[in-house]
């Protein structure tokens, strides 16, 4: 069926989110802007200020005498499970009996007329517990013989012993990467409202509301069907609503239900941060075997990680470290090996990337090592090794490399940012400059996109159309601020052939869409893009069936023109075919499915295909440092990035664009930093500085790799955007790295640590001035 596309807002070409406007002028409403009935209550958490204890008892008898307190949840109060854990190991209460494992750890929550009054009055409960030892970091946990939070994993492909044993060329080293929190602008909040017999409603601020319709009935111990749960859209997430958010939203339900009133919790943000996990630490340990050329020849590697006292999502995030351990590069023999250990701190989650920037920097540790080691420029050492054809194609984890594009991308990304000239210029201004020095460097990504728990690789999504012939789209998808919405609405659009403006974009919410998986693993767009046009497609061919009946024509001579529809040869506006078509009973509405084809994954071997396509980018970045002090800046960053054919070339674009600052800041500004006591001290913007908008690059060119198409039948061929840019952001880490490296005339690899904070830098010149 041929099809004319002269519509507001088709896919494939640029248009502005649905909410920009509301976000902008603060008319969007979210979850703390929504009106609470009469009578409503406040909750706040009492939180732990040890960081390991056995518990023996909390004395709430002054909080319960506090103005204003209407009274006290502790685990005793729960009705259902005490256990809020995702992966259903049953390592995660609401609220702990026995043992504190990390400070700040919530241990009851105050319910109150005012959130002031539940806040003041949780600082005055008398917590009586035995302190124990604790471990902060997963070295010091594997020291003190702490546990795995889940089960390892191994990825293992050829001989590594043999091939390190016999290498021309040895590298073994450790590097730290530091974590960092999603400091989203709208922090983790709650509003539940009980109804009759066992419901519930709860509205949130979540990436996942059909975990959290789950969690919250298995903590009041009843079935799912009671429980719904509503999002209209988040002030960001990046992870951290995926599954953190589950202990809000059962304590706002308990509390609900116990007094029959509505009951809202909202941590400020100090609790939001020491209460709430983030990305994770990673300590790396490598050995690498590589010839004269640079071409790899063996990798060992092990990444243990800071996981907190609980799984949370640790596994799966430990998990896809390794398999973005290679990056764009092919490894002959490899072993990588994830040390998911437990510690005394709020169990780490996920984030933009979940785990895969942790392994993208390893495998970007290893091409700098043998670029100094071989003095060579990186960039030939990234060339060399990039996957290529046939028998340097396979993953560690045996997935064949088959979409490929790296070598073109990063050709014409060379070319347009004139890498190779400004190199040299560098280096000639590093011979006279004897206080700033400058670096540059070009780092590619290869991202898998899907979920690695291969059921998570379904979406549903629910469209009607009114017999006004406006347009009704329901998904599972969450929107928090990047876009999905708008995407998929195009989508449905394009699919009908009319304007954007006719359709209404409804709130996600669990009595429409059950089942859904997260918002996450930059899937959002791929599946309910796909399920929502399914949907259509119900209808469409229902309509079709219809008119060629009523008509008494062929199908064929049906077809869907802008706002119109043709009927053999009479043309009928849009909305009167469908008044028609209502007058006729036909059924318009329908429920879309849809599930990721081809992939597979055995955990046990290690082998399978986790990923069905693979995203690619590169990015450019020079930077200037003062040796002096350590401070630096970025002067240019020049990014090509494959989305394949994209829906919405300007939301993409956005999406490049802040995923690149997310991942500088990572790397540079953000650092996570524990006392010796285990209180988390950078608990505020005061103490934890995220990347300003004077940070950005001097100049900062970003551009799509327009020319790219997915192979693979995704959603009108386009390719997830929302996590593959943020390694983009390593470039200026490895552009820092050459600059330290030039006070030593680029001999020594300096082996920054993550976050590179001006402090890293200037130590690591130091070192390189003392051992020069």
């Amino acid at each position: 069926m041929k099809q004319t596309v002269s519509i507001s807002g088709a896919a494939h070409t640029d248009r502005i989110h649905d909410s920009a406007i509301k976000h902008v002028t603060g008319e969007a409403d979210y979850t703390d802007d929504i009106p609470l009935p009469a009578g409503a209550l406040h909750a706040y958490l009492g939180v732990s200020d040890v960081a390991h204890a056995t518990l023996k008892g909390i004395d709430l008898s002054e909080v319960l005498k506090a103005p204003g307190v209407v009274g006290v949840l502790t685990a005793d109060d729960v009705p259902g499970i005490n256990d809020i854990s995702p992966t259903g190991l049953h390592d995660e209460p609401v609220f702990p009996t026995d043992a504190i494992q990390f400070h700040g750890q919530p241990l009851f929550a105050v319910v109150a007329e005012t959130r002031e009054a539940a806040r003041r009055a949780a600082e005055l409960a008398k917590v009586n517990y035995e302190v124990l030892p604790h471990a902060l970091d997963p070295v010091s946990a594997q020291n003190a013989g702490y546990p795995h939070v889940t089960a390892p994993l191994k990825l293992e492909r050829g001989d590594v012993e043999p091939a390190l044993d016999a290498a021309t060329n040895r590298i073994k080293g450790r590097m730290e990467v530091g974590g960092q929190d999603h400091m989203y602008l709208e922090g983790h909040i709650a509003a539940a409202i009980p109804g009759e017999d066992d419901d519930i409603v709860v509205h949130c601020s979540t990436q996942h509301p059909s975990e959290a319709q789950h969690m919250v009935a298995h903590v009041m111990g009843v079935p799912s069907n009671a429980v719904v749960v509503n999002v209209r859209r988040m002030g960001g997430g990046f992870g951290g609503k995926e599954s953190q958010m589950n202990l809000f939203c059962a304590v706002a339900a308990m509390a609900a239900k116990k007094w029959n009133r509505a009951v809202k919790i909202r941590p400020d943000r100090d609790q939001d941060m020491t209460a709430t996990g983030k990305r994770h630490d990673f300590v790396i340990d490598y050995d690498v075997a590589f010839d004269d050329a640079g071409r790899i020849q063996a990798v060992d590697g092990i990444f243990a990680a800071r996981c907190g006292f609980s799984a949370d999502l640790s596994g799966p995030v430990t998990d896809r470290a390794l398999f973005h351990a290679d990056n764009a590069y092919f490894y002959p023999n490899v072993r990588l090996n994830s040390r998911p250990m437990k510690t005394n701190t709020v169990s780490n989650t996920a984030f933009r990337g979940f785990g895969g920037p942790q392994g993208v920097i390893a495998a970007e540790r290893i091409i700098e090592e043998i670029a100094y080691a071989t003095g060579q420029d990186p960039l030939d050492v990234r060339k060399a090794n990039f996957y290529g054809g046939k028998g340097r194609d396979v993953t560690p984890y045996h997935q064949e490399v088959e979409d490929n594009i790296l070598d073109r991308l990063v050709e014409e990304l060379e070319e347009t940012s004139a890498y190779r000239k400004r190199r040299e210029e560098i280096i000639a201004y590093n011979k006279t400059s004897p206080v700033l020095k400058k670096g540059i460097a070009l780092t590619p990504v290869k991202f898998g996109i899907s979920f690695t728990a291969t059921w998570y690789n379904q979406a549903g999504a629910l469209v009607h159309v009114y017999n006004d012939g406006s347009i009704h789209l329901n998904h599972g998808g969450t929107e928090m601020g990047q876009g999905l919405n708008t995407k998929v609405a195009q989508v449905v659009a394009e699919a009908f052939q009319v304007d954007f403006e006719r359709i209404k974009i409804t709130k996600t919410t669990t009595e429409k869409v059950p089942n859904t998986s997260a918002t996450a693993a930059s899937s959002g767009t791929d599946l309910n893009g796909m399920a929502a046009l399914n949907a259509v497609e119900q209808i469409k061919e229902r309509l079709v069936a219809f008119a060629a009946e009523k008509w008494d024509i062929d199908a064929n001579d049906v077809e869907f023109l802008p706002n119109q529809v043709r009927v053999g040869n009479e043309v009928l506006p849009f909305d009167t075919f469908i008044k028609e078509a209502y007058m006729a009973r036909v059924q318009l509405s329908a429920a879309g499915f849809y599930k990721t084809p081809k992939i597979h994954w055995d955990r046990t071997k290690g082998q399978g295909r986790p990923f069905y396509y693979f995203a690619y980018g590169a990015a450019c970045s020079e930077v200037t440092i003062d040796t002096l002090t350590g401070e630096y800046r970025i002067e240019r960053t020049d990014i090509l990035h494959d989305v394949g054919h994209s829906l919405n070339p300007v939301l993409d674009k956005g999406q490049v664009e802040g995923a690149f600052i997310q991942g500088m800041g990572w790397l540079t500004t953000e650092e996570l930093w524990w006392d010796d006591a285990g209180r988390l001290r950078t608990h505020a913007p005061s103490t934890y500085k995220i990347p300003l908008a004077s940070d950005r690059p001097r100049e900062f060119n970003v551009k799509l790799a327009d020319w790219s198409e997915n192979r693979e039948l995704t959603i009108k061929r386009s390719k997830a955007v929302g996590e593959p840019p943020f390694m983009l952001g390593i470039s200026v880490f490895e552009a820092l790295s050459m600059a330290v490296a030039s006070v030593a005339d680029y001999q020594t690899c300096p082996r920054l640590e993550a976050p590179a904070t001006p402090e890293r830098v200037l130590m690591a010149v130091s070192r390189l001035k003392v051992e020069g």
